[in-house]
This record gives structure tokens, C-alpha cells and sequence, in this order.
């Protein structure tokens, strides 16, 4: 995992819904942003899909920035590639930009393993939470409710630090292209 108080990774990366470049610049400025990794076939994703759509509802009206990002291998998960990002965003309800990461370059700087990984920075870009949504996952009859990462940014709102024992996420590992796999993955 991404050590706390890691500095936010820099990207500029398209948004598959509107086809412009969003970077990691514009993140910064508010007490906090979240960067959530994502993809249209994990089951973990479709779990939380449509509360995870709500929380960016709940960060775009707290003044929170958010961006989710895809970073599967197009070429064995073509569901993963960008028209398709940009209609399950559209069916969803996606209020944040929903970014591909076709060289997986910034799925490398985040150290992302799986679907959904989240990171949450504070107001200087700070890394000070990742990892799960909340701990639902299909079939355990938990709720989905985002508590994990609603309380990190939670924290950095009201002026303080997140717990730093933090539950990494579950889920589908990231589709790396083929032979490219990182050693944390």
C-alpha cells in the first residue's frame, strides 16, 4: 500500500465521458480529494456502484473533489475501455470524472492492486487514507455504506487526521497487460 502522507501521484489522464484532460492538479485546493480506482466488470465495483455514485454526490456537495479511474488491460477486459466507462458513468449516475489510464502508469504511482482501491489526499496532497469503501463485499449481507472512506474525508473536513489503521481494499486484482504486473500485485 501507498504509505500515508505520500504526496497525490501526478497524472493528466482523459475522462471518457467528455473526452477532456483532467490532472491531478486540479484536485488539489479543497481539505480533500479522493481518487478512487475502479472498472465497469468487478463484481466488488458493481457492489458499491450505485453508493459510491452517491458519495461523490455527497464529496461534490461538501466541496471534496473526486475522480474514479480505470486502469484494466482493454485488450483481455474490452468492457473496461473507454465507451464503455463513459456508459456506465451516464447509467450510473457518475457526478465525478470517470478517467482512463490506458498505459497503467498511474495505477503503478498509486501502487493500485485491485477494484475498488480508494485514496484520500488532504488539502496539501497528502495521502491520508487508502484503502476499502466500506466493508460490504458481494454476498455477506453487509450493507454498502461507505463508511471507511465518508469517515477519512469526514476527518480531514473537520481539521483532523483520518485513523491511520486503515483496512486495505478487497476486490478484483487490476488486469495489468500481459508480462507487466508490478511485484505488489
Amino acid at each position: 500500500m501507498l504509505e500515508l502522507g505520500t504526496q497525490l501521484p501526478a497524472f493528466a489522464l482523459p475522462d471518457a465521458v467528455t473526452g477532456k484532460s483532467v490532472s491531478s492538479g486540479s484536485l488539489l485546493g479543497t481539505p480533500a480529494s479522493v481518487v478512487a480506482f475502479i472498472c465497469n466488470h468487478c463484481p466488488y465495483v458493481i457492489h458499491i456502484r450505485d453508493q459510491l455514485a452517491e458519495f461523490g454526490r455527497w464529496c461534490e456537495e461538501g466541496g471534496v473533489k473526486m475522480v474514479a479511474i480505470s486502469s484494466n488491460d482493454v485488450a483481455t477486459y474490452p468492457q473496461d475501455g473507454p465507451e464503455a466507462m463513459a456508459a456506465e458513468a451516464r447509467r450510473v449516475g457518475y457526478p465525478f470524472p470517470y478517467l482512463y489510464d490506458e498505459t497503467q502508469a498511474v495505477a503503478r504511482a498509486f501502487r493500485a492492486a485491485c477494484t475498488p482501491d480508494l485514496y484520500v489526499f488532504d488539502a496539501r496532497g497528502k495521502l491520508a487514507y487508502r484503502g476499502q469503501f466500506d466493508d460490504s463485499r458481494p454476498g455477506n449481507g453487509k450493507p454498502v455504506t461507505g463508511h471507511d472512506v465518508r469517515q477519512a474525508v469526514e476527518a480531514l473536513l473537520s481539521g483532523k487526521q483520518p485513523d491511520p489503521n486503515q483496512r486495505p481494499s478487497i476486490g478484483c486484482s487490476l488486469k495489468w497487460k500481459s508480462g507487466e504486473a508490478p511485484d505488489w500485485a
